[in-house]
């Protein structure tokens, strides 16, 4: 491995002042076949690593050490003098040890999956007897202090990007570069977060709640979405799930039941660790391309309980824009029978690609544990009460606090990198890069100086077949993430109808504790309605359909709306949220070709082109397990993982504003990820609805369907616009992403990284004699009664990383006018 260190000779006689030993190099056999998994370690300690496939190692140590001890089952030990505290690129080879070949298990091909053959088996076996005795599930009731520090940092550098025109200016960064512990990589730190809370859970009740007493960063310190981002990309795991979840994959644990299908195990070493006799186990994957790791544990020999666990992710695993993933925890021996976890640490390492010399981010978190309680118990209030404002003084801690809370001292570096980072906001070309970052993250370009962001930026362009091509400009206004107001507006113009479409709306939050929210808004727009059974209450929100520039069939089906809202949002309870609605709509067709005209009299003479209505809605939503950060009238969802529930119902009065039509209409829908362990993540979808009293075509539950040549979920897309139109309906969405669990058993496939999905889609649907008489659209309403209407289809996704296809096909109703029976479409995404 070429390192280009000695580009960076300076850099290094810096960090040498600090007592370092570093060692990096690659261990072979006689004959020079590169040896995995064999031990590293300094002499004299317990400070060591394995090396990987490529039997590549990097090790290094605060501490100043003088030998290197390299071992391998069936090998003779190495002992190598280290002459110089820094040594790299060292090569070792190990000779078979011909006393040991037949007492001994190699660490090669797939091992016995059999106890009576393979003691790391009947180890395994025991751990997971007894895991749930081991650690926090033991206890009624837990508490514990938590200290967290995470870094981002630019690795791989070398002299091209010191000389690089990004730089120029800024060339002070690099006094700040170190090497990595773990790949020997040169990093520079570009973001730290440093967190302390108190942590207190009750297993009798399944709750838990954290209380931050002090946040300090620098970097992107006032960019909320990026410390939301780094919160949900280092969520806490236990190592004794089956599964893990990182980057939302689900990585086979060693230490799962199902882990002997999944990994090879070996028993490699016994040992004590303190006055705790402990065996050493080895693991790796027992198939490439699938999402497991590679690494060792030690685990007591009486408990069995792990003490000590490195996991590094197969560079061959299903995941994208990740080449590294390396994880280290440790665990306290509380007495002879309980351990509990006292440090972890996490890096990943963020890049295009996963070639060695590639460039990118390493992203890593430390998280200490100290102070442990058990068995104090808490009422339920302590675990649901709320933190409704924001607190500036946990962001604004002094250094005393940071003295008193830290688990572990600042290195030398570390102190470095703050007043680096708070030197480089200073520099203009910084402010410029991280403006430029900051509106592509948001959409919105910011101007601080008025309070105002342009955008979104995304929708400037776009185009249909009544608009023609169209032109948006809009903002809104921004004091900061906490914002108890916001005014946000756009004003739009079609160079085909010669129109000036708008929007306008505003909301407050006026009660933190119950998130009592006014709002109110009015918009002006050709929108193409019916593209969802559910509809959104975003009062500026506008359908991708609206404005897509190819479609697979004439999409000549436009509204044109005129909608003034007036609202109230209630939130007493975390994730249930009650909401209280009058809108004031006027509908029209807004193309010669479409109709929205409806019968106003029995005998069927007179007829109307526009629907003037209004309606006031009452709605309940709840998200289970929702996550959501910030204070302010709008906040930041921090994750995705949880079921949604919505039901509403909407009241037509013609009493109200001389509108046209009294009815009633109830709605309800209800989404749910799954995620199913290695076979990956299901989605499902349920809605129903039922519209009582006569309304016309725009007033009626259109199935959405999707002429677009995009995969959009929650649509049929083998489906024209307003194919099937009902008053009464429940569908069902299935969709399957199986994360590549299948291609990579394929060999000629399996180095894509391709995945596969599977999504089926049905709706049954009825319309009244009633409504049907009242219809002077010139369309013939069809609904899906006598039999169910379904599709379904097949899709490879991670094409190139970003792309990907689906192949649809239509289950029934092939007579139909124009039916389509089969299409493909598709999407782009950046996804882990």
């Amino acid at each position: 491995m070429n390192l280009n260190l000695r580009t960076l000779v300076f850099f290094f006689g810096i960090f040498s002042t600090y007592a370092q030993t570093k060692v990096s190099g690659y261990v072979y056999d006689e004959n020079n076949v590169s040896v995995a998994y064999a031990n590293v370690l300094f002499k004299g300690s317990t400070e060591g690593t394995i090396t990987n496939e490529e039997g590549r190692f990097y090790l290094e140590s605060s501490n100043t050490y003088d030998a290197l001890i390299v071992s391998f089952i069936g090998y003779e030990t190495l002992e190598i003098p280290l002459t110089k505290k820094v040594n790299y690129e060292l090569k070792f080879v190990l000779k078979e040890d011909a006393g040991q070949l037949d007492e001994v298990y190699i660490v090669t091909g797939k091992q016995s999956k059999k106890e009576s053959e393979n003691p790391a088996i009947a180890i395994l076996k025991k751990i997971w007897d007894r895991k749930r005795q081991n650690g926090l599930r033991q206890f009624k009731q837990y508490q514990y202090d938590k200290y967290e520090k995470v870094e981002f940092d630019i690795n791989t550098i070398d002299s091209s990007l010191i000389k690089s025109k990004l730089f120029k200016g800024m060339e002070f960064v690099f006094d700040q570069v170190d090497t990595s512990k773990v790949t020997g990589k040169t990093y520079l730190p570009i973001f730290i977060n440093e967190a302390s809370s108190k942590v207190y859970g009750d297993n009798l009740k399944s709750r838990e709640k954290e209380d931050l007493k002090g946040n300090k960063n620098s970097g992107f310190s006032n960019n909320q979405i990026i410390i939301d981002f780094i919160d949900d990309l280092y969520s806490d795991f236990d190592i004794y799930d089956n599964y893990l979840r990182f980057f939302d994959k689900s990585f086979v644990s060693p230490i799962s039941k199902t882990g002997i299908n999944t990994y090879n195990y070996v028993l490699s070493d016994s040992t004590f660790i303190g006055d705790k006799w402990c065996y050493n186990i080895i693991y790796y994957p027992r198939r490439k391309n699938e999402l497991t790791f590679k690494g060792d544990f030690w685990v007591n020999d009486t408990t069995f309980a792990i003490k000590e666990i490195n996991l590094q992710a197969s560079k061959s695993a299903n995941i994208n824009w990740v080449k590294e993933i390396y994880i280290e925890q440790e665990f306290e021996v509380l007495n002879d029978s309980i351990f509990l976890i006292e440090r972890d640490y996490f890096m990943s390492d963020f890049a295009f690609n996963k070639k060695e010399k590639s460039r990118g981010v390493y992203g890593k978190r430390t998280t200490l544990y100290d102070n442990y309680k058990f068995d104090i118990p808490k009422d339920d209030k302590f675990y649901t009460k709320e933190v409704y404002s924001y607190n500036q003084d946990v962001y604004n801690r002094d250094d005393d606090f940071w003295e008193q809370n830290r688990m572990e001292s600042l290195s030398q570096d570390e102190k470095g990198v703050y007043k680096m980072l708070d030197t480089l906001k200073t520099v203009k070309k910084f402010k410029q890069l991280y403006n430029i970052g900051s509106i592509l993250g948001s959409g919105y370009v910011e101007f601080s100086d008025i309070n105002f962001d342009y955008g979104p930026i995304f929708s400037t362009f776009g185009f249909n077949e009544v608009e023609g091509i169209r032109v948006r400009t809009g903002g809104r206004t921004y004091f900061g993430p906490n914002d108890l107001w916001r005014v946000e507006g756009f004003l739009a113009y079609g160079f085909r109808d010669n129109k000036f479409k708008y929007g306008i709306s505003g909301k407050w939050l006026i009660d933190k504790k119950n998130r009592f929210i006014i709002s109110a808004g009015n918009r002006r727009d050709v929108e193409q309605i019916g593209v969802n059974l559910t509809a959104s209450t975003d009062i500026l929100g506008r359908s991708l359909a609206s404005s897509t520039l190819i479609t697979k069939s004439t999409n000549d089906k436009l509204s044109n709306v005129n909608i003034t809202t007036v609202a109230m949002d209630l939130e007493p309870v975390r994730n249930l949220v009650f909401r209280l609605s009058g809108t004031y709509q006027t509908l029209s067709s807004a193309s010669e070709t479409f109709s929205l005209d409806y019968y106003t009299d029995a005998t069927q003479t007179t007829t109307e082109s526009e629907i003037m209505q209004y309606e006031n809605a009452f709605s309940v939503s709840y998200y289970p397990g929702r996550k959501m950060t910030g204070f302010g009238v709008e906040r930041h969802v921090a994750n995705d993982n949880y079921p949604s529930l919505f039901a509403q119902v909407t009241r037509g009065d013609k009493a109200i504003f001389n509108s046209d039509f009294d009815y009633t209409k109830v709605q309800f829908s209800y989404i749910q990820p799954w995620h199913v362990g290695a076979y990956g993540r299901l989605t499902t979808t349920i809605e129903a609805g039922k519209t009582f009293g006569e309304v016309p075509l725009g007033l009626l539950s259109v199935v959405p369907g999707n002429q677009a040549y995009f995969s959009i979920y929650n649509t049929f897309s083998q489906l024209d616009y307003y194919e099937f139109v009902t008053d009464t309906y429940t569908s069902l969405h299935i969709e399957h992403n199986f994360n590549g669990r299948f291609f990579s058993r394929i060999p000629f496939l399996r180095k894509y990284n391709l995945r596969e999905i599977v999504g089926i889609r049905g709706v049954w649907g009825d319309i009244s004699q009633a409504n049907k008489d009242l219809n002077a659209s010139g369309l013939t309403y069809m609904a899906p009664t006598d039999q169910i209407y379904y599709e379904y289809s097949v899709g490879i996704g991670n094409i190139f990383k970003v792309f990907r296809i689906d192949f649809n096909f239509r289950g029934n109703y092939l007579d139909n006018p124009q039916a389509r029976d089969f299409g493909v479409t598709g999407s782009f995404g950046f996804n882990f």
